[in-house]
């Protein structure tokens, strides 16, 4: 079977879009679809949410730089089908490095095309950094979809608007003519605030057919996870953060196919 490539991106940092990367790829993989999750953020939450150390040359820095290939970057996890390419402070410099480069915004996609290939995964999740930058770009290069977590705030559509203007840009040059918004993820729903549904209701008369009818609550066990190095199904199996997740994996899976 194919590899569906998403990237999980949002020019705002705080809005669950890490917490979305790690506990999707592990909904993903607890239903037995292959999972790789590429941690593309210098500040490697994804990384350490999965309870994995940073280590000296297992970002994709030097793949970036044509140095080394993503296929031995792979790093298993301690969840079955969930494989991970780590992050760590040298990415930081690629935000920079890239831009000097040729093709600048295709080296993401040329270095996971042996990754895709392979074979091995049906599913890649890219985490990016909470910025527009180089980095979130080329992972946009790379991605079939973009999905977008948007908290249940004021002001979330602004953002909505900014990064979807993007993707036309990225469309209109020929650069990912293929990139679709697979869909949004409204993260952190309160239920105790009437703006958490004002926003809600907001996003679906915008984009009705784009938002997942599973809304991420706003749950202190999603935030206690990744200090502890777990998902939210080890960290706690039966909190609604859990059910949450594990039922927008299953919309995943059945709105594209996996």
């Amino acid at each position: 079977m194919a590899t569906t490539i998403f990237t999980i991106a949002n020019q705002k940092g705080g809005v669950g879009k890490t917490t979305t990367a790690v506990n999707l790829a592990a909904g993903l993989a607890q239903r037995k679809i292959h999972t790789l999750l590429i941690d593309l953020d210098p500040q490697a939450n994804a990384t350490s949410s999965l309870g994995i150390e940073k280590q000296e040359g297992k970002s994709l820095y030097g793949a970036l730089h044509g140095e080394g290939e993503a296929l031995s970057l792979i790093t298993p996890t301690a969840y079955e089908h969930l494989a991970l390419i780590p992050s760590e402070e040298d990415l930081a410099a690629a935000e920079i490095e890239l831009a000097q480069m040729e093709n600048y915004l295709m080296k993401l996609k040329g270095v996971l095309a042996p990754v895709v290939a392979s074979g091995g995964f049906r599913a890649v999740i890219i985490d990016c950094p909470p910025a527009l930058g180089m980095l979130s770009m080329n992972s946009l290069a790379a991605a079939d979809y973009l999905l977008i977590t948007l908290q249940c705030e004021y002001m979330a559509l602004e953002g909505l608007g900014q990064i979807l203007r993007n993707v036309d840009r990225l469309r209109t040059a020929g650069i990912n003519s293929a990139l679709e918004l697979g869909g949004i993820v409204m993260t952190m729903f309160d239920v105790r605030t009437s703006l958490s549904r004002q926003v809600v209701e907001e996003v679906k008369t915008h984009m009705p057919d784009k938002i997942f009818s599973t809304v991420i609550p706003r749950t202190v066990r999603l935030s206690e996870a990744p200090s502890f190095g777990k998902t939210i199904f080890d960290y706690d199996p039966t909190s609604p953060g859990t059910t949450a997740y594990r039922s927008l994996a299953d919309e995943v899976i059945k709105r594209f196919a996996l």
